[in-house]
C-alpha cells in the first residue's frame, strides 16, 4: 500500500488507553515522538509490558519518563529459562510501585518453543501464584498452547481474585470461551484488521463488549492501512473502528466501554 493510499488517523472524542506495547524498543528521540503523537489522537494512558530480565529495570524507568506510561513486571515465556527466585523478588519489589499495574508478560509459547515446555509450564505457575500473592491481574500470553493454558488457569483462575488478560488473543474459539467463562478479558490488537485474521475476527464477534480491550503490541502487528511499518500506540483509532465494525457498534461506544474495562482491570476504576 501506497502513502498516497494511507489515511490521516482518526480523532474520536472518547480517551483511549493503550493496554499492552512496548516502548523499550525505542530510542529516546523515537519515545518523545510517539508520546507526543499518541497524545494528539487521544492516548491517555499508555502501559509498556516487561518480558525479560533484561527490560523489568527500564520498564520502571519509564513508567517515570511520564504521567502517561504506567508497566508490567514479568518474564515472557520466551525467556522463561531465566525465571529464578531472584527474578521473582524483582518483580515482588518493582511491583509494590503504584505505577506497575499487572504481572505480565507471562504464559506459553509451544510457537517458537524458545524454552523447554516444562520450564515455560513452571515460570507460568510460578508467577500465576506471584500474581495472586500480590493481588494484580496478569497479562498472559499463548500461542499454540491452548490445552495446557487452560489446564493451568483452571487451577489457579479462582485465586486470581482481578483476573487479567490473554492479550493479542489469536487462539481458538474454544480457549476464548473458556477464558471469558472464568473472566478474563481477551486483548485485540492490528491483527483483528489482517485479510486473513477470519479466525480472530471470530472471536472479536464472540467477546462481549465488557469484556474486551483494545492493544497495539508496538512496535510489532502495525494495523492496516499502515502496514509496514513500526507500529504504535496512536495507530489505536484504526483498531478500534475495525472492533466497532465487528461488533456492530459506533466506535464512540466501543472507545467508552473499552476505556471503562481498562480502568477497571488495570487500575482499580479509576
Amino acid at each position: 500500500m501506497s502513502n498516497r493510499t494511507r489515511r490521516d488517523i482518526p480523532r474520536f472524542t472518547t480517551p483511549i488507553i493503550e493496554t499492552h506495547c512496548h516502548l523499550d524498543y525505542l530510542d529516546q528521540d523515537e519515545l518523545l515522538v510517539t508520546l507526543e503523537k499518541s497524545l494528539e489522537i487521544g492516548v491517555e494512558r499508555i502501559i509498556t509490558i516487561a518480558v525479560s530480565v533484561d527490560n523489568l529495570d527500564r520498564v520502571m524507568e519509564l513508567t517515570k519518563a511520564s504521567p502517561h506510561i504506567w508497566g508490567t513486571q514479568g518474564i515472557h515465556p520466551h525467556e522463561a529459562a531465566s525465571y529464578t527466585p531472584d527474578v521473582d523478588a524483582t518483580i515482588r519489589a518493582h511491583a509494590a510501585d503504584s505505577r506497575i499495574v499487572a504481572v505480565g508478560e507471562i504464559g506459553l509459547d509451544y510457537y517458537y518453543d524458545h524454552a523447554d515446555r516444562s520450564v515455560q509450564r513452571n515460570a507460568f505457575e510460578q508467577q500465576l501464584q506471584t500474581a495472586i500473592e500480590l493481588d494484580l491481574p496478569v497479562v498472559i500470553h499463548t500461542r499454540e498452547a491452548d490445552d495446557d493454558t487452560r489446564d493451568i488457569l483452571q487451577n489457579y483462575s479462582s485465586a486470581l481474585t482481578r483476573k487479567g488478560v490473554i492479550h493479542s488473543f489469536t487462539s481458538s474459539l474454544a480457549l476464548a470461551e473458556f477464558c471469558l467463562t472464568e473472566g478474563f478479558m481477551l486483548g485485540f490488537n492490528g491483527i483483528a484488521t489482517f485479510k486473513r485474521a477470519d479466525n480472530v475476527r471470530e472471536v472479536v464477534a464472540a467477546t462481549p463488549l465488557r469484556q474486551l480491550l483494545l492493544e497495539t503490541d508496538a512496535p510489532y502487528l502495525t494495523p492496516v492501512p499502515y502496514r509496514g511499518k513500526p507500529n504504535a500506540p496512536y495507530y489505536l483509532p484504526f483498531i478500534a473502528e475495525t472492533i466497532a465494525a465487528i461488533k456492530a457498534v459506533d466506535v464512540e461506544e466501543l472507545l467508552q466501554q473499552a476505556n471503562s474495562n481498562s480502568r477497571e482491570l488495570f487500575f482499580g476504576g479509576a
